[in-house]
């Protein structure tokens, strides 16, 4: 078996575990109507990209040649632009609860491309893992009674427009993930990060401009200022770094598994501010997604079948 990489491992709990705590904040910074979804997701992709040229400065130059230049512009389309894009479209035409339901699937578009691009094993064990952690995932969700509330304020057809946006938004997250499994390893996380997300305010700056320019930014109090910048420097920011440390040192299906952090991590901080209640289920919960997390962890890779194979060759020979 693998041995396994805490850093890894620490670094996408870091990340998802942020996510996890941006969705209530983000709710509370857009309850008063100042700040829009796509306002939000500009001031991310825009702090984000200032605070890594910032950092950049503070580390030896990194010459990047055209060619990866281009791959990173595609990198940012998959990882940041589709993704976030159209999530947030997404969720403007579908309901938050089927939103919530779908994200479920990055780690199943995970596993299905890992086999298919980077011929990693689909066995048992993931299945199984995959399985387990998004029924943790669906108990939260489906136990906060989300889904159906809000389901009659959006009309049929423009719901499945939304939620295939979602949908979309998962499997280029998923495919970010896999493509560049080996790429982040070709430069430091900062070098890739500050391209990723400079693309990235270009793509979306046009969509977002006229929603920047009429925001009365004098309206946002302390706590909404105060959330905006963990939004920025933590889930945004810090994050990223963390995705990319994460990608280096475990395959694409483990990582794909901490996105199950997300909904766990917003249902302990809306227990903690009293907005929820912890009860039986959301405690089976938590079992099925770190149970999952675990199976997925320990299956076999494919230079462990391999190697395997190899071993029982020479044995069979001998």
């Amino acid at each position: 078996m693998e041995k396994i990489c805490w850093k890894g491992h620490a670094a996408m709990f870091g990340a998802n575990a942020m996510w996890g705590l941006m969705s209530p904040i983000s709710k509370f910074i857009m309850l008063g109507g100042t700040v829009t979804p796509l306002v939000v997701t500009d001031l991310r992709i825009g702090g984000a990209m200032i605070l890594f040229w910032i950092t950049s400065f503070f580390q030896k130059p990194e010459h990047v040649s055209h060619k990866d230049l281009a791959s990173l512009f595609v990198a940012a389309l998959l990882g940041i632009v589709f993704n976030q894009g159209c999530f947030i479209f997404g969720v403007s035409l579908s309901s938050p609860g089927d939103a919530s339901i779908i994200t479920t699937s990055m780690p199943l578009w995970a596993m299905v491309l890992a086999a298919l691009i980077l011929k990693e094993p689909i066995t048992g064990k993931k299945v199984l893992g995959i399985a387990a952690g998004a029924s943790g995932a669906l108990l939260l969700i489906l136990g906060n009674g989300q889904n159906g509330q809000e389901t009659s304020a959006t009309t049929g057809g423009t719901m499945i427009w939304g939620d295939l946006l979602v949908l979309l938004a998962q499997f280029c997250y998923a495919l970010y993930i896999v493509l560049y499994k080996d790429f982040v390893n070709k430069y430091s996380l900062v070098t890739i990060m500050k391209w990723m997300f400079t693309y990235a305010f270009i793509c979306i700056l046009p969509f977002s401009a006229d929603s920047l320019m009429h925001t009365d930014w004098s309206g946002l109090h302390l706590p909404e200022l105060g959330g905006l910048s963990f939004i920025v420097v933590g889930a945004t920011f810090l994050s990223y770094m963390l995705i990319v440390v994460g990608q280096k040192n475990l395959r694409p299906t483990v990582a794909g598994m901490y996105n199950y952090i997300q909904p766990l991590v917003a249902c302990i901080v809306a227990v903690c501010w009293g907005m929820d209640s912890f009860n039986f289920i959301k405690g089976m919960a938590v079992i099925f997604i770190f149970g999952g997390v675990y199976l997925v962890t320990s299956s076999r890779s494919r230079k462990e079948l391999e190697s395997y194979k190899a071993i029982r060759t020479k044995e069979e020979a001998g």
